[in-house]
């Protein structure tokens, strides 16, 4: 069986209820079901979550919510892997015999249903713990720089000064939108990352709202894309 899981609580600082925040006029949350739904991917889609408003936005967008996020799992400080390692042993306690779980973040509306797909297919062939979207940094992070107090301009990586960005090994960051992982994988607490493969989309798709100004940006290519992600 394969679920996914979306983790969702209640106490955003930097965007307040940003998970229900209406994004074009549907909670953001509602969108991520819908991609989930659509997919066609899925058992059961399940929002993990300790606020109420969140359970019953998520009710009313289709999702599954058979348990409560208990308050220890819930706070600023709480990695990704404890909470779906919680959700997979909560499904599993139901009854369900869940074999891989998909992490879906709640705020990814550039999410594409063959991103997930492929995503699978790969975690499959390569028999692999984890597998989940990165992308490629726009500017190759050896030539990155700090500004001083001065505002003199300093490289971290002196000896890349004069290398030319073409001749500079390619970086590539997670694309933070989802996780497919093995049910056991989670359940042994794995670092999702190191223990994973990566699936390389292109970082246009790649939004990670964090700030008003990232909202703002994933809204203009949301509307450049006319009826959202591309499948």
């Amino acid at each position: 069986m394969r679920i996914a899981v979306i983790p969702a609580r209640g106490g955003s600082k930097r965007i307040p209820r940003k998970n229900i925040k209406p994004f074009y006029g549907v909670p953001m949350i509602a969108r991520t079901i819908a991609s989930a739904l659509q997919s066609g991917l899925f058992e059961h889609v399940v929002v993990s979550t300790d606020d109420t408003e969140i359970l019953e936005t998520a009710r009313e967008a289709g999702a599954e919510t058979p348990f409560v996020r208990p308050a220890h799992l819930a706070d600023d400080l709480t990695p990704t892997v404890p909470v779906i390692a919680h959700a997979v042993q909560a499904c599993r306690d139901l009854g369900w015999p869940v074999e891989h779980a998909c992490c879906i973040y709640p705020c990814v509306p550039l999410l594409s249903g063959d991103d997930m797909e492929r995503a699978l297919r790969l975690c499959l062939e390569r028999d692999a713990d984890f597998v989940y979207p990165v992308t490629e940094y726009a500017h190759p992070i050896q030539r990155a720089m700090r500004r001083l107090d001065s505002g003199q301009m300093a490289f971290f990586s002196p000896e890349h000064e004069m290398t030319r960005t073409q001749d500079l090994e390619k970086s590539y960051h997670d694309a933070g939108q989802f996780y497919w992982g093995k049910a056991s994988a989670w359940l042994a607490h794995k670092k999702m990352h190191t223990a994973g493969l990566g699936l390389p989309i292109p970082h246009w798709r790649v939004v990670d709202i964090d700030s008003e100004d990232d909202w703002r940006r994933a809204e203009l290519i949301y509307q450049a894309l006319g009826s959202g992600a591309p499948r």
